[in-house]
C-alpha cells in the first residue's frame, strides 16, 4: 500500500482542480486551451491562490522569527547558566526554562518554518501530477481532477518548444531536448538565485545586532547556502511545470520580504533605523513595529515599575513602646 500516495491524493486533486479552474477561465476569455502558455498561467494562478491563503501564516512566521531574535539574550544567559552540566536533572531544568522562554516571547523554533511545511504537500502533489502526465496518457487514465482528454492536452502543451512535463534529467514529452535543457537550467538558476537573494536581504537588513551575534545566526548562514544548493541539485529532476511553480513562489516570497523589510522591519535592525529616518524626514511620528512592543504595553510596564518602586519606599510603621 502506497501510504505516501494515499496522503497526497487529496492534495493532488486540489492542486489539479485549481489549475483546471484557471485553465478553463483563461480558455473562456480566449486563450487556446491546448497552448502551453495557458497551462503555464494556470500554474502561476495556483501559486497565487496558495500564497494568498498563506498570508496569515506568514504574519505569524514573522512574529515567531522576531520572538526568536528577542529571546536570544535570555537564551544565552540560560545556556551559560547550565554550561558544563550534563546530568539528567540539569538537562530537564534547562529544557523547562527554554520552553518557558518560548512561551514568554510567544514563539518556538518551528513557527519560522511553518509556511514552508504547509507548502510542501502541495509541491509534492504538483510534482506527482506533472511527472505522472505521460504515464497517465499511456494508460488512458486521468490524474487528480484532470480527465484523460485534459491529460493528453497538457502532455502535448509546451513553451518555447519544451513540454511542461519534461525535466532536465529525464527529458520526456518528445519536445526539443536542447530547449528543455536550456529552459530547465535558466529556471533552476532563477529559482536558486531568488531564494538566495531573499535570505540574504533578511540577514543584511532585517536582523538586530543581538540576533547577528547569536548562535541562531550561524545556523541561518548555513541555511543561506545549503537550501539553494539542495533545490538547485534537486531541480534537475523537476518537470518544467514544477520549476515554474517554485520560481514563481520564490519571486512572491522575495517581493513579500522586500515589503516587510521596508514597511515592517525587525526592531533594532538596519531596516528599522532606515524606516525611522524616512519617517522623521517626512515629519511623521514613529509607530510600533510588528513584533515590537506597543505603546500601551510599554506604558503598562512603566506603570508597573512605578507601583513597585512606591511599594518599596513606603515607610513601615514602627512599633511603639508600651508605657
Amino acid at each position: 500500500m502506497d501510504i505516501f500516495g494515499t496522503i497526497l491524493a487529496p492534495f493532488k486533486w486540489l492542486v489539479s482542480a485549481i489549475m483546471l479552474g484557471f485553465h478553463d477561465g483563461l480558455s473562456f476569455i480566449g486563450l487556446p486551451p491546448e497552448n502551453g502558455w495557458t497551462w503555464t498561467l494556470s500554474i502561476i494562478g495556483l501559486v497565487l491562490v496558495i500564497r494568498a491563503a498563506l498570508i496569515p501564516v506568514f504574519v505569524k512566521q514573522i512574529k515567531a522569527q522576531r520572538g526568536m531574535q528577542l529571546l536570544q539574550p535570555d537564551l544565552k544567559k540560560m545556556q551559560a547558566k547550565y554550561k558544563g552540566k550534563t546530568d539528567q536533572l540539569s538537562r530537564q531544568a534547562m529544557a523547562q526554562e527554554q520552553m518557558a522562554l518560548y512561551k514568554k516571547h510567544g514563539t518556538n523554533p518551528f513557527s519560522a518554518c511553518l509556511p514552508m511545511l504547509i507548502q510542501m504537500p502541495f509541491f509534492f502533489a504538483l510534482f506527482q501530477v506533472l511527472s505522472g502526465i505521460s504515464a497517465a496518457k499511456e494508460s488512458g487514465q486521468g490524474i487528480g481532477a484532470l480527465s484523460h482528454e485534459q491529460v493528453v492536452q497538457f502532455d502535448a502543451s509546451s513553451i518555447f518548444g519544451a513540454p511542461l512535463s519534461a525535466s532536465l534529467l529525464h527529458g520526456g514529452g518528445g519536445g526539443d531536448q536542447t530547449v528543455v535543457w536550456v529552459l530547465s537550467i535558466v529556471m533552476i538558476l532563477a529559482m536558486t538565485a531568488s531564494q538566495f537573494i531573499t535570505q540574504k536581504q533578511i540577514m543584511a537588513k532585517n536582523m538586530s545586532e543581538e540576533a547577528m551575534a547569536s548562535p541562531f545566526m550561524r545556523q541561518q548562514k548555513m541555511m543561506l547556502y545549503i537550501l539553494p544548493l539542495v533545490f538547485g541539485v534537486g531541480g534537475i529532476n523537476f518537470p518544467i511545470g514544477v520549476l515554474i511553480y517554485w520560481t514563481t513562489t520564490n519571486l512572491w516570497t522575495m517581493g513579500q520580504q522586500f515589503f516587510v523589510i521596508r514597511r515592517m522591519p525587525t526592531p533594532g535592525s538596519p531596516a528599522a533605523k532606515a524606516l525611522a529616518e524616512r519617517r522623521a524626514a517626512k515629519g511623521l511620528p514613529s509607530h510600533p513595529l510588528l513584533g515590537g512592543k506597543k505603546d500601551a504595553d510599554v506604558a503598562a510596564e512603566v506603570a508597573a515599575v512605578e507601583v513597585k518602586a512606591q511599594q518599596r519606599i513606603q515607610p513601615q510603621r514602627k512599633n511603639r513602646k508600651k508605657k
